[in-house]
């Protein structure tokens, strides 16, 4: 059984969504400054109990915008770890694109070292560089640094974390989505749009985690995964199932007379 793809926008309406959330959201109350703090405080809540919320993030930043005095950096750089965790959708350029001036200048050159190493990190996971990205993460305390607050940053960058509309489950025979659970799943959803069957230590090296030890043998187990004579083998689904091209085409011949 072959699923549809793995490739599914963030929900607009997470089910974890509180009601005073949602009703700011819907309402004009979302451009009213004496809110933010009330956004900003269930941001904080997204981010210890491994939950996202875009469009709430984004009204943040939008209140930001309209509000220059409001601006709390700390806020924005939380808002755009979490939209990482979203890869491949494209939560981070979304909020980007609302960042305020103090943080990029009037040719849209970033001002703020801080938001210029996440972009960098961005950039990685979306060119699927994944070795490149964690010897960059590990290579500087700042970076744990910028992503500390969000508990589960990096478990989320391998295999997810509660954020997107359908939780992807890799079972023995197929893959299939459930709306019960929620989950974002950056690295491993990419590969499992491409591989069928990968080696082991190419996987380990995409996650950083070392082949040959228990940890990676674990979350392999807990993903549902096949590990076999130094190769993982992924289900068949939507994405990674080669497909026979047919080509038809009609030609119409108008009567001779």
């Amino acid at each position: 059984m072959v699923s549809e793809s793995l490739l599914t926008p963030s929900p607009l309406i997470p089910k974890s969504r509180p009601e005073i959330i949602q009703s700011l959201i819907d309402g004009v109350d979302r451009y009213n400054p004496d809110n933010v703090s009330i956004l900003e405080e269930y941001l904080g809540t997204q981010l210890q109990a491994e939950e996202y919320d875009l469009m709430a993030n984004l009204a943040i930043l939008k209140l930001y915008q309209f509000n220059p005095h409001l601006v709390n950096e700390p806020v924005i750089i939380n808002i755009l770890v979490k939209s990482l965790t979203a890869i491949p959708n494209p939560d981070f350029n979304l909020c980007l694109y609302l960042l305020h001036e103090s943080l990029v200048s009037s040719d849209f050159l970033l001002v703020d070292e801080n938001v210029a190493r996440l972009i960098e990190l961005q950039q990685y996971l979306e060119q699927a560089r994944y070795q490149e990205f964690w010897k960059v993460y590990e290579s500087d305390e700042t970076y744990k640094e910028l992503t500390v607050e969000a508990t589960g940053f990096e478990d989320a960058i391998r295999k997810g974390s509660n954020s997107i509309e359908v939780f992807f489950f890799l079972m023995s025979s197929y893959v299939r989505y459930t709306q019960k659970t929620r989950s974002s799943i950056v690295i491993l959803t990419a590969i499992s749009m491409t591989y069928q069957s990968i080696s082991a230590d190419l996987l380990g090296a995409y996650l950083n985690l070392d082949s040959e030890d228990k940890e990676f043998e674990s979350f392999i187990q807990s993903r549902g995964l096949t590990h076999k004579d130094g190769v993982v083998l992924f289900p068949t689904n939507h994405d990674n199932e080669a497909k026979p091209t047919v080509i038809r085409e009609n030609i119409k011949f108008e009567r001779l007379y």
